[in-house]
């Protein structure tokens, strides 16, 4: 045993350079379904020699584009020189076909948080996301802050970003409980809040005042009257037809008894002179002008005598008897 592999092993560190290719050039798309990696059969001798403990876990380097991300194995079974990378992590890693990539054995701890990030909203829209992502990472052996892991389901592919993982930057979710949440998707857009309408000040219209409505007074006693022998109501149905009238009759009745009165000494007079006035002179009994007065008979409207109704009388129809 030389000097520098004993060096080697008590360090237990390996590190190599190789060239990547795609999965594709071996015919494993299988590989692009996780995060491990395929091996030449000289990484295993080597890994065995220096006693790395199962699960081997690597980090991978990209010195040109500082990219670095973590992985498993699967097999060791490339040529010699070369490695075979899932197409996704060649991208994160901004590596092309032939590039140089540096491998090196790491050691993480297991993860206790993930938070991941959708880049479209097609992954939510699935009826349980968490149990399909739960499936998925069974083929994945680690994560790493900052990475854009694939979800092959149902013959569709979606990128997941892993936005942050704890107690460290790049932890391992092999055997363990690791809780994981998810924030919005990149594509996401909040539904936006309908503007509420500014209030402009508006003068309030003018409201013109009403006039008082006149309330009609209440006047009792204002129907028709009927008499119990069957008799038409004279007086009853003139008040029923004018009730104003009948105040007015009622307050000249005492000024007109009062000139019947007064001309009972003298018709002659009471015909010429009107009620309440007086006349002064010897001859009160002439016209102002001079001449005599003339008897006239003066006639007075009467008013139009209403036909009488036929009055009510009792036992007046057909008479009958109880004998046959």
């Amino acid at each position: 045993m030389s000097y520098n592999e004993d060096y080697g092993r008590h360090n237990s560190i390996f590190t190599q350079s190789y060239r990547c290719y795609p999965a594709s050039f071996i015919d494993k798309p299988q590989l692009e379904k996780g995060d491990k990696i395929i091996m030449p059969p000289s990484a295993l001798d080597r890994l065995a020699f220096l006693h790395i403990e199962y699960p081997m876990l690597f980090e991978l380097s990209n010195p040109s584009a500082d990219r670095v991300t973590h992985c498993g194995v699967l097999e060791f079974v490339a040529d010699e020189g070369l490695i075979y990378l899932p197409y996704w992590m060649m991208q994160n890693m901004l590596l092309q076909e032939g590039d140089i990539v540096q491998v090196k054995n790491a050691s993480l701890s297991k993860g206790k948080f993930v938070k991941l990030q959708p880049h479209t909203k097609d992954f939510l829209d699935i009826s349980n996301p968490k149990v399909v992502l739960e499936t998925s990472l069974r083929s994945f052996s680690c994560l790493t802050t900052g990475d854009t892991i694939m979800v092959d389901y149902n013959n569709k592919r979606f990128f997941i970003d892993v936005v942050e993982t704890k107690p460290s930057s790049a932890v391992s979710i092999i055997e363990t409980d690791c809780e994981v949440d998810f924030a919005p998707p990149l594509d996401y857009k909040e539904p936006e809040k309908p503007s509420r309408p500014t209030p402009t000040k508006r003068s309030r219209p003018e409201v013109e005042e009403e006039p008082d409505k006149k309330v009609a007074k209440f006047n009792p006693f204002t129907g028709p009257g009927r008499r119990l022998n069957g008799k038409p109501s004279t007086t009853t149905d003139e008040t029923a037809e004018n009730p104003e009238s009948s105040k007015t009759k009622a307050t000249e009745t005492p000024a007109s008894t009062q000139c019947n009165k007064n001309e009972a000494p003298s018709s002659s007079t009471s015909s010429t002179r009107s009620c309440g006035k007086l006349v002064f002179g010897s001859r009160s009994d002439q016209p102002a002008n001079g001449t005599p007065k003339s008897n006239q008979n003066v006639k007075k409207e009467e008013p139009p005598v209403k036909a009488e109704e036929p009055k009510f009388q009792a036992f007046t129809g057909k008479k009958y008897s109880l004998k046959s």
